[in-house]
């Protein structure tokens, strides 16, 4: 009888799912970065042996998911790459309710909301909506920033449990900004309050001269998502922080009733 696969299969198997997870470090290597990257500032990124690279960076050019300089030694994302991003923001269905809650708080609030994803021990941005006094609309739509540093982030981690905590979280959590909490045990005490109260607060902490507030949107169990509102940290009191605070976890409180009442999980 005939021995359908084998050693050589499992063989090209197995090189066929390294080159694949190869490809997708490569492509969250270039979501890192925001300038062209060289190949050998690629190969000390990922330790990747310079002629697997040299053809992963061919396939992926060839295929539209980077793109080269003139010279072809510098590489970055190609537009193929927003097309992927862009399609996950259009067939989620939490985007239009989330959209409308983010009107709703810069309505009231005359700043800008911000609604972010959890992912791994960072939060991701997948909307924003500007404050109209804005004198710079720039989109953080796909960028991401450490959950520990940013209102987002606790109001998410502050759902977890401490084990939970404990897996998610890096060894060390590095600073961003003098005001950074890096030390576990703070991180821990300052979550307990915003469990306790419903919102998240920080100023500068992930970003110099920004204030924010935050709260979860509980639709799941532990909640993946959550919406903010920045501030120029030198232009709020934090009686008025607080106060914003309060109305994201009503309007957050009141997205989540939404979206299980329309079955959405």
């Amino acid at each position: 009888m005939a021995v359908v696969g084998g050693a050589g299969a499992d063989t090209e198997a197995a090189a066929g799912v390294k080159s694949a997870r190869r490809a997708v470090e490569l492509l969250e290597a270039f979501g890192r970065n925001h300038s062209w990257t060289s190949m050998t500032e690629l190969h000390t990124q990922t330790g990747f042996p310079r002629s697997s690279l040299h053809g992963l960076l061919r396939t992926l050019r060839d295929l539209g998911w980077i793109e080269s300089d003139d010279v072809g030694t510098r590489f970055r994302l190609g537009v193929r790459a927003l097309i992927c991003g862009t399609a996950y923001l259009d067939r989620d269905p939490v985007m239009p309710y989330a959209t409308d809650a983010l009107e709703r708080v810069r309505e009231q609030t005359g700043l800008t909301a911000h609604y972010a994803r959890l992912c791994g021990a960072d939060i991701v941005y997948l909307e924003t909506r500007e404050s109209r006094r804005s004198a710079h609309l720039v989109s953080r739509v796909g960028r991401t920033l450490p959950a520990y540093a940013t209102s987002l982030g606790k109001a998410l981690l502050a759902e977890l449990s401490d084990a939970e905590l404990t897996k998610l979280l890096p060894t060390e959590l590095p600073t961003l900004t003098e005001r950074t909490i890096t030390d576990r045990e703070t991180l821990r005490a300052e979550l307990g309050v915003t469990r306790a109260r419903g919102y998240a607060t920080e100023r500068e902490q992930g970003t110099p001269g920004v204030a924010c507030a935050a709260a979860v949107v509980p639709y799941r169990i532990p909640a993946t998502d959550a919406m903010s509102c920045s501030m120029p940290s030198g232009e709020v009191t934090d009686a008025e922080l607080h106060r914003v605070g309060k109305l994201l976890h009503e309007v957050a409180g009141d997205l989540s009733q939404q979206l299980r009442r329309v079955g959405i999980r």
